[in-house]
């Protein structure tokens, strides 16, 4: 199929308005999955993440690295092990985990970014006490240095913004009840980060169309969920499994004040722009 003229014109009319509703507001991206591992996909986010920024945009990046650091794992002979889907994190796995998400998956983002024409800087939640958290104490389940976050310190990341950048941000937490370093949720950390900035939008982008009534049928997209909807969805069973804890990160910031936010499938070429600057949704939004 062949676009004229006039079609790409249009495009670009229909993006107007949304590009003008969101102009100087913030967008929080979390990062990962097959977003994060197919280089066409990757390229697609990367390139995405750049356009919204030039129409003046203020989007912030946080990811995380799971397959990156079972890899390192792997690599030093270190089994990985999870415990109620989480990572079991001893000091080992924690210094692992940090120098992966830290050094190698943070700065290698950024540095994507900034050859396709962006212009990132890398933080981690450690930098300016940026991510507190302490250690996870649930029912008794010991999860090793798993932290739960109980602060976020935006200044970092708004003086990023002020400069023109694209804040990166990988998602190691300061402890805030001991001298360690925490290995805390993507999904939850970009949530909090939301919340912080006041974003107007926070996006998680997933393997999965979004939320379906039947997990196995895709053509059951649920488009749009209202909060009071949520306890009803989970009662059904609609809401369950791994997806209950995304849309709890999505309920937690609609509640704080992010006005919308979006369960994305990552494996759609251009899906946040699809998501934000067209009438086309593509994913869930919980608002």
């Amino acid at each position: 199929m062949e676009f004229s003229y006039s079609d790409r014109a249009q495009v670009l009319v229909e993006a107007l308005p949304y590009i003008q509703k969101y102009y100087q507001k913030t967008v929080v991206v979390k990062y990962g999955g097959s977003a994060m591992i197919s280089e066409e996909l990757r390229k697609a986010v990367i390139s995405d993440i750049i356009l919204l920024k030039l129409v003046g945009i203020n989007v912030v990046v946080v990811h995380g690295g799971g397959p990156e650091i079972n890899e390192m794992l792997k690599r030093t002979g270190k089994e990985s092990k999870f415990v109620n889907g989480l990572r079991y994190t001893d000091e080992e796995t924690m210094e692992i985990v940090q120098m992966v998400l830290c050094g190698k998956v943070n700065k290698d983002l950024v540095a994507t970014l900034n050859r396709s024409g962006g212009s990132a800087v890398g933080l981690c939640g450690i930098d300016g006490g940026m991510l507190q958290a302490k250690r996870r104490v649930e029912n008794g389940v010991d999860y090793g240095l798993v932290g739960d976050i109980v602060a976020v310190e935006p200044k970092a990341i708004r003086e990023a913004i002020a400069s023109g950048f694209i804040p990166v941000i990988s998602t190691v937490a300061q402890g805030v009840d001991a001298e360690t370093s925490y290995n805390v949720n993507a999904d939850t950390a970009a949530a909090k980060i939301a919340v912080a900035l006041g974003a107007e939008k926070l996006i998680l982008l997933t393997d999965i169309r979004g939320l379906l009534r039947d997990r196995n049928d895709e053509s059951t997209l649920i488009s749009q969920v209202r909060l009071a909807e949520v306890p009803g969805l989970v009662k059904d069973g609609v809401i369950s499994g791994g997806m209950i804890p995304k849309v709890d990160c999505c309920v937690e910031a609609v509640r704080n004040g992010v006005h919308r936010t979006h369960i994305l499938d990552g494996r759609i070429p251009h899906s946040i722009l699809i998501e934000v600057l067209s009438h086309a949704g593509i994913g869930t939004m919980i608002s």
